[in-house]
């Protein structure tokens, strides 16, 4: 397998290399969530009530990933790091660290989630006729908890050791399983919204079986369990890990938890019709943000071992680079959902009624996304140098600190009913976004300045 040469190499090249593979990758990632919605609304007379009702899974869904998360994104970068400062002891145990981890984590919320699923859907808002098609969704994909751990969360892995097409490969044989399998479960054994969950957990099982062969047999650094020994004394890289994953972490979390919020405040305020409404917007939103997330966690690798191998000018291009990239993307996304909302929004749904509460509605949510940008690319930044305390800080600001008090004040202290709602993302996009890229550049840059003339020196 052909890698990328962190050590030689051009950035820009670099960059290219490790993020048009992570693009596709993540875009074949998104089908896995997608196509199971774009199915399901098709369902011959319960589509629009099957979508709002799997919608509520969705947050579930998001925990377990940002769970993985935790553990690929919190220990790819500083893999990186130790490989750029020549390091392969500390490198391996960070991997194999990261790997225990996730496999304890994966078994305890797998046993969690099958205990409790119906409670937690009622907590999340489900009602007595939403339960009949979310519930058995979310039993059967819960069972898919391992592989899909193993696929999102050590995939950084391969991708932060040169490996790019390898960790694009792992996500296309998950991502076309599931797009064969869908349909067939779901109308041709006529299975339903259950159907779809049979199908992405096969696929899940695919993707991680490729993963674990990879990093068992073919990747420089492969994976093992760790010792009863390491074990015990593992706790110094498992905080290391943990703490810089709770960034992203929360990042997820809080996603989750303002889809909770917004699905319980658009319940009272708009009816079952707007969880439907807000099921297409989140769908929307994950579709278009696929992108910029593949540009900034494919930098990250090339900024991570550029900043563990000392060289300021490297990691101040990596990161120009980045931004170059993402911004391009984000205003041409910008202007399509601003200007051409009901393609975006026929991908989900061809019911008449919802497309005309959906596109003032998805208009209004998307009227900052520009700010978010900001937000992407100080994150990476933060996440990349190793720098958790400012990385868990602005991911707890925009979400838990902005949108989740004014979901409830738009709505109800202002009176603007289900327009609060969609309101508080682009406020929270205009105030968390810059504040966060604005520390970005008052810290960063003066740390990079001073390293280049430490070497001078």
């Amino acid at each position: 397998m052909k890698r990328i040469d962190f050590e030689n190499g051009k950035i820009t090249e670099n960059i290219l290399q490790a993020a048009l593979p992570m693009l596709v990758a993540q875009l074949l990632t998104l089908l896995y969530n997608i196509v199971d919605r774009i199915y399901i609304a098709r369902i011959p007379g319960v589509g629009t009530a099957a979508l709002g009702a799997v919608g509520l899974c969705f947050p579930i869904i998001v925990i377990i990933t940002a769970f993985s998360n935790l553990f690929g994104t919190g220990g790819a970068p500083l893999f990186s790091i130790a490989r750029g400062r020549k390091d392969p002891e500390q490198a391996g145990m960070l991997l194999n660290t990261a790997f225990f981890l996730l496999s304890v984590c994966a078994l305890v919320l797998m046993a969690v989630g099958l205990a409790f699923a119906r409670p937690i859907l009622v907590l999340f808002g489900a009602s007595d006729s939403a339960l009949i098609y979310a519930y058995p969704y979310l039993m059967i994909y819960l069972l898919g908890t391992f592989p899909s751990m193993l696929t999102t969360g050590m995939n950084p892995f391969i991708n932060a050791q040169g490996y790019s097409t390898t960790g694009m490969l792992s996500v296309v044989i998950g991502a076309a399983a599931n797009l064969i399998l869908d349909p067939v479960f779901i109308f041709i054994f006529r299975l339903g919204a259950p159907g779809a969950a049979i199908a992405t957990i096969i696929s899940q099982f695919l993707s991680a079986s490729f993963v674990l062969y990879f990093l068992r047999k073919k990747a420089e650094f492969k994976i093992r369990f760790l010792t009863p020994e390491e074990i015990r004394h593992c706790g110094s890289c498992a905080t290391n890990i943990v703490s810089l994953g709770t960034a992203g972490f929360i990042m997820q979390i809080t996603n989750s938890l303002v889809s909770i919020c917004c699905n319980s405040v658009l319940a009272v305020t708009g009816g079952d019709i707007y969880i439907s409404v807000m099921t297409i917007i989140s769908s929307i939103r994950q579709m278009v943000e696929t992108p910029i997330h593949a540009m900034t966690e494919g930098s990250s690798p090339v900024i991570s071992y550029n900043y563990g191998a000392r060289r300021p000018e490297q990691v101040k291009q990596a990161s120009i680079t980045m931004a170059v990239m993402a911004l391009i993307y984000t205003l041409s996304m910008w202007l399509v959902i601003l200007f051409a909302p009901h393609f975006l929004i026929s991908i989900f749904s061809s019911d008449a009624s919802l497309l005309t509460d959906t596109i003032p509605a998805l208009k209004l949510y998307f009227s900052a996304f520009i700010f978010m940008l900001l937000q992407y690319i100080g994150q990476t930044m933060f996440k990349s140098l190793g720098k958790k305390k400012q990385a868990v800080f602005f991911s707890l600001l925009r979400k838990v600190i902005i949108v989740v008090p004014l979901t409830y004040f738009l709505p109800y202290g202002l009176r603007l009913g289900t327009d609060g709602v969609f309101l508080a993302e682009p406020v929270s996009n205009v105030i968390g976004g810059s504040l966060c890229f604005l520390v970005m550049l008052l810290t960063v840059l003066p740390e990079l300045k001073s390293m280049k003339q430490n070497q001078t020196l």
